[in-house]
């Protein structure tokens, strides 16, 4: 039986929960603002998604991914 320690991680880096919480930001702007009818804000709020992917990759190219020699943990 393995120990839990010894999982790979399912993502929980801090350039996975970056990436998200800038995804999730853009998200709701976005749907916030089509039920208000702003639709330049709809399309800032849209724009957050791709740039959340993208800062979440490069976080992890310098090394906050998961198994990142800069991420922490025990890995």
């Amino acid at each position: 039986m393995s120990d839990i320690s010894e999982e790979p991680g399912h993502g929980s880096s801090p350039a996975a929960w970056t990436a998200v919480v800038i995804m999730l930001i853009g998200f709701v702007i976005a749907t916030a603002f089509l039920f208000l009818n702003v639709i330049p804000l709809v399309w800032l709020g849209a724009a957050l998604v791709p740039i959340g992917l993208i800062v979440g990759g490069l976080l992890k190219a310098v090394g906050l991914g998961v198994g990142g020699h800069r991420a922490g943990g025990s890995h």
